[in-house]
Parts: structure tokens; sequence; C-alpha cells
């Protein structure tokens, strides 16, 4: 059997996978972007306390090994909460990849001229609506390329949860290439599809940085 004879017999369960390993991806990286956000708000906090709840939160979820958290989340606390492998891989992934959001947006903030939150406090608008209406449209402007690239991260790491018995694509190969003993075949069929699904998401967050930010297309041009 030939590799593109041997791909095609495999074409729908890859494809039933794959849906499940973008629906965990979504899923894990819209928490994560709540959770970011929360905890960048709490690292530019005057309050010290806040300051010190980010910069825990952030040191564990950079220093701490994401199978580590998986496992944790996993068997770890089921005596107090039992969760299924899907929302303990989603909530692991989410928690991960938080930390890094946190950052991301804790620069991209930070790096907003100040001068802009002034004139607008002048103009009468609250702390509130300014950083909502002036700040963060800019920030996540400014933070698309590198938050694009955590999210590409954590596309990758979703292969993790295959450990935690979720049916999405890695867990998927490893199944199929435990039952034909054809491994290297099996897993040259799964990298591929992890990498046309890296390629559309470059793309993607390539097309909506140049549509977001148009002043580069017109200093291209």
């Amino acid at each position: 059997m030939d590799f593109f004879s041997f791909a095609q017999e495999y074409l729908w369960g890859f494809l039933m996978a794959t849906r499940l390993t973008l629906l965990l991806t979504a899923v894990s990286l819209a928490l994560a972007v709540v959770i970011g956000l929360l905890f960048a708000f709490l690292k530019i906090s005057k309050s010290r306390i806040a300051n010190l709840v980010a910069d825990a939160y952030i040191g564990v979820t950079r220093g701490m090994p994401l199978i580590v958290q998986l496992m944790f989340l996993y068997f770890g606390i089921s005596e107090l909460v039992v969760l299924s492998p899907f929302w303990a891989g989603t909530l692991a992934l989410a928690f991960h990849s938080g930390g890094y959001v946190a950052e991301i947006l804790r620069g991209a903030i930070q790096n907003i001229d100040s001068g802009q939150t002034e004139a607008a406090r002048s103009l009468g608008m609250s702390r509130r609506k300014t950083m909502a209406l002036i700040v963060l449209p800019q920030a996540f402007r400014r933070a698309l390329p590198s938050l694009g690239n955590q999210f590409i991260i954590g596309l990758k790491d979703s292969t993790l949860v295959a450990y935690l018995g979720v049916p999405e694509l890695f867990s998927k190969a490893m199944t199929a290439a435990a039952a034909n003993y054809r491994p290297f075949e099996t897993y040259l069929v799964a990298g591929t599809y992890y990498l046309v699904l890296v390629i559309v998401f470059t793309w993607m967050v390539n097309k909506l940085e140049k549509r977001l930010t148009p002043d580069r297309q017109e200093a291209a041009a």
C-alpha cells in the first residue's frame, strides 16, 4: 500500500479527530486570552499584592511542564472536582497559555503612548472606558503577531491531551499506529495534518494583521 492510499484509508477518522483538535484548541485559546488579559491587568496594577499574584501565576505556568499541569488537573484534583478528559485538557492548556498571553498583553499595553491615555482622560473619559476604547484595541493589534505565535504553539501543545484519553488527532494517530504496525506512515500522515493546520493558521493571522494595520500596506506600496 503506497502512502496516498494509506492516507486515504485513514482520511475520515483523522478528519474527525482534527475537528476535535480544533475545538479543543479554540476553546482553550479563547480562555487563555481571558485569563491572560486578567493577569496582565494585575501585572500592571499599582497594587503590590496584585503584582505578586500575577508574578506567582506567570512563574508557575512558565516554570512547570505542561504535561505536569495536565496530569494535576485530571488526576490531582479529582477528589474535589471530577473533570472529563476534554475539559481537563482544555483548562490545562488555557492555564498554561494564559501565562504567556499575560506577558504578551502586558508588554503591548505598556507600550501604548501614555499621551493618548492622558488625552482621553482630559476629555472626561473614565479610566475603564479609556482602557476599553483607546488602549486595548491598539494593544491587541500590536500583540497580534506574538499572539499568533502563541496560538500556534497552543495548537501543537494540544497533542499532549492524548495522554488523558481525549480522541484528538495525535491520539488517533497513536491508536492507528498500534493497530496497523506502520508507525512511520501513520505519524507522517498525522504530521501532515498538523503542518497544514499551522500553515492555514499562520495565513489567517497574517491576513488579519494586514487588515488591522492598513498603514503598513500603504507604506509598503
